[in-house]
């Protein structure tokens, strides 16, 4: 049974929705146009300082938790995701990210 594409959308709906495969979030991330699509795991506590990217990239979390933050913008704040979530950052957007305790495991879309 296909995942909706909501339940990665919505992070509200994640608690009673159950984590997508990695079949399945790759399939899903493909069908939302990306051309470039990988598994990756950080480990417990991986951060990558500001950087970007020249395209869009998306993420959509297998595993753990994710932490982003935004330092360009007029108030930076940092954002957590969990199993579930997706996560786009557009192309030429200066960002941070830490990766939880337990690390994350995530499909990346590019």
């Amino acid at each position: 049974m296909p995942l909706p594409t909501q339940a990665i959308v919505d992070p509200h709906l994640l608690p009673s929705i159950p984590a997508p495969s990695r079949k399945q979030a790759e399939s899903l991330v493909r069908s939302w146009g990306f051309g470039t699509v990988f598994t990756w795991r950080d480990g417990p506590g991986a951060y990558y300082p500001p950087h970007m990217h020249s395209g869009l990239t998306t993420h959509v979390i297998l595993s753990g938790e994710m932490t982003v933050s935004f330092p360009d913008d007029d108030e930076p704040r940092k954002e957590t995701y969990g199993v579930g979530a997706r996560v786009d950052v557009d192309a030429g957007r200066r960002h941070e990210v830490w990766m939880g305790e337990g690390g994350c495991g995530y499909v990346i879309g590019e």
